[in-house]
């Protein structure tokens, strides 16, 4: 019986089903890509939360107080949905603490201890049973179908940027019977039929040698990145670069000449240009010269609270009008106001209210991490202080994130976002695009 769709069910009931599944979570065998065939997707979203899941779920439902009428249909219209994270992380590994602290033991660099971080975090559910059932139990939970996920560190060094894309390629290869790399649109559509789950690839970066003999040779690297997989990529990352702008520098310069051609070689090969971390006046040029869509993935509307993060109604107008839309994040100190799950849904809100349901997805920007980390990253020994990285230009914020913002945003409190639009009063039609149905419509449009 799916408890959380009777209708007599109180809240209180529902939060206390809930609870009541997390015990199981460990106990209950891998499904199979055979079962998955046959399995019930509504009742997927609340089998057998981990206490991880299930507080975040608690705090969520908290703020929301939705009623079982709501939850009723917003689950079911989640579970029946293509569910299209506009960018974000699968779920993480913890890293294992007593590998990488006898690797610091032994010498290793500063790049070596990065790298074998990050590889630990992306990878170890290939080779682990218990963060292997994790990463599984996370993305059942999350209901989500694909995620525009994270695969190049940002920057334009070609080297710098294929490490992850190589990480997430060795994942969706040996876990393809559950998770697997989407190459065309249609890939994600087989995703939901069979009720699987993909990666759609955007990297940090667009592609540079950094040699600078011509346009066309500089620019080379796109096409390879695309037939690797890559079908996103920011124009900039904070930090101004031979593109443009981005969204840390005061100048606000807007493209380069050399901008422009990069985004018609993105045109050309099918890429799409994302402006989320380019500054305002970038990101507007970017769509008024592009020939296709270009998307703000993960950023807010600068209208609520002008975060160098956010963009302002003319920027978002620009990109919608180019036939893009604005991924609004989880992160709470872009979000501002009470940097919770009511917040995300106000940005939406506004979005949907002031440039149409076409215009809006949501881009998390977050990710599941297994309930293991902390006590894994305590083996590790502290490291000495490091200067800043290059690429974190962040102007000073003296926003307070607490806790409770975060895990009302959690990454598995998918199908309480669409909870949430219900409650907003939104129609089915209306929902379906924000959660997957625009980022459907751009990556078709991009190779088309």
């Amino acid at each position: 019986m799916r408890t959380y769709l009777r209708k007599s069910m109180p809240r209180r009931q529902f939060l206390g089903a809930l609870a009541g599944t997390s015990a199981l979570a460990m106990s209950r065998p891998t499904i199979s890509a055979q079962d998955s065939l046959t399995r019930d997707p509504v009742s997927d979203l609340t089998a057998r939360l981990n206490t991880k899941i299930h507080e975040s779920r608690d705090v969520a439902l908290g703020i929301l107080k939705p009623s079982t009428a709501e939850i009723d249909r917003g689950m079911k219209l989640h579970a029946e949905s293509i569910v299209f994270d506009a960018y974000g992380f699968g779920p993480r590994a913890a890293i294992d603490g007593d590998a990488l602290a006898a690797a610091i033991e032994s010498g290793a660099s500063e790049i070596e201890i990065k790298d074998m971080r990050e590889d630990m975090t992306m990878t170890r559910f290939v080779t682990d049973p218990v963060q292997e059932q994790e990463f599984r139990d996370a993305w059942r939970a999350s209901g989500v179908t694909c995620v525009f996920n994270n695969a190049g560190e940002e920057g334009q060094d070609p080297l710098r940027l294929i490490k992850r894309l190589a990480r997430h390629t060795y994942t969706t290869d040996l876990m393809r019977g559950f998770v697997f790399k989407a190459a065309v649109p249609n890939d994600v559509r087989t995703a939901k039929k069979q009720h699987r789950h993909c990666y759609y690839l955007t990297g940090n970066g667009v592609p540079l040698v950094q040699q600078w003999l011509s346009v066309e040779d500089e620019l080379r690297y796109v096409r390879v990145f695309a037939q690797l997989g890559i079908r996103m990529m920011h124009l900039t990352y904070q930090r101004r670069n031979m593109i443009g702008d981005g969204c840390g520098e005061k100048s606000d310069a807007g493209l380069s000449d050399f901008g422009r051609k990069a985004i018609a070689e993105m045109n050309r090969v099918g890429v799409i240009p994302d402006c989320a971390h380019s500054g305002w006046q970038t990101s507007l040029e970017a769509a008024q010269v592009s020939s296709r869509p270009v998307v703000a993935s993960h950023s807010t509307c600068g209208a609520i609270y002008p975060h160098f993060r956010s963009k302002p109604d003319n920027v978002i107008k620009a990109i919608v009008d180019s036939g893009g839309y604005i991924g609004i994040c989880c992160i709470p100190r872009y979000l501002r106001g009470a940097g919770d799950i009511s917040e995300l849904l106000n940005h939406i809100d506004y979005a949907i209210k002031k440039f149409g349901p076409d215009a809006v997805a949501i881009g998390t920007d977050v990710a599941y991490t297994s309930q293991d980390s902390a006590k894994e990253r305590a083996k590790v020994p502290k490291r000495a202080r490091q200067r800043e990285e290059f690429r974190m230009l962040w102007p000073d914020d003296d926003f307070k994130t607490t806790s409770q913002m975060n895990q009302s945003l959690a990454w598995t409190n998918w199908p309480l976002f669409t909870v949430g639009l219900v409650q907003r009063g939104h129609s089915d039609e209306v929902i379906r695009k924000v959660i997957g149905g625009n980022v459907m419509r751009v990556i078709d449009a991009s190779l088309s």
